[in-house]
């Protein structure tokens, strides 16, 4: 088994696929184009980044939060077979909170 340790600021997300079914109740077939996700569960983070004077600035997301990113900008890797992405804390936009 694998384990990654992302570095600085970089956030491993897991994507969340949205439903395959649209709000008026149409289903969206396999076939059909799907948007890439930007939605998805933080796996792992780094420690954070480092400023000008060397002082550590944590992230403000943690294993377990629920993100919104940048569609373009995560870069997508395969860990033992699973789809996961990394992206840098600038690019997430919000965490979601579902009640």
């Amino acid at each position: 088994m694998v384990k990654i340790h992302p570095l600085a600021d970089y956030i491993l997300v897991e994507p969340i696929e949205e439903e395959s079914k649209t709000k008026a109740g149409i289903i969206i077939p396999e076939t059909a184009e799907k948007e890439k996700p930007q939605k998805g569960k933080v796996i792992a983070t780094g420690p954070g980044r480092l400023d000008e004077n060397g002082k550590r600035i944590p992230l403000e997301v943690k294993k377990g939060d629920i993100v919104l990113f940048k569609k373009y900008a995560p870069d997508e890797i395969k860990i033992n077979g699973k789809e996961y992405l990394v992206i840098k804390e600038e690019d997430i936009i919000a965490k979601v909170e579902e009640k």
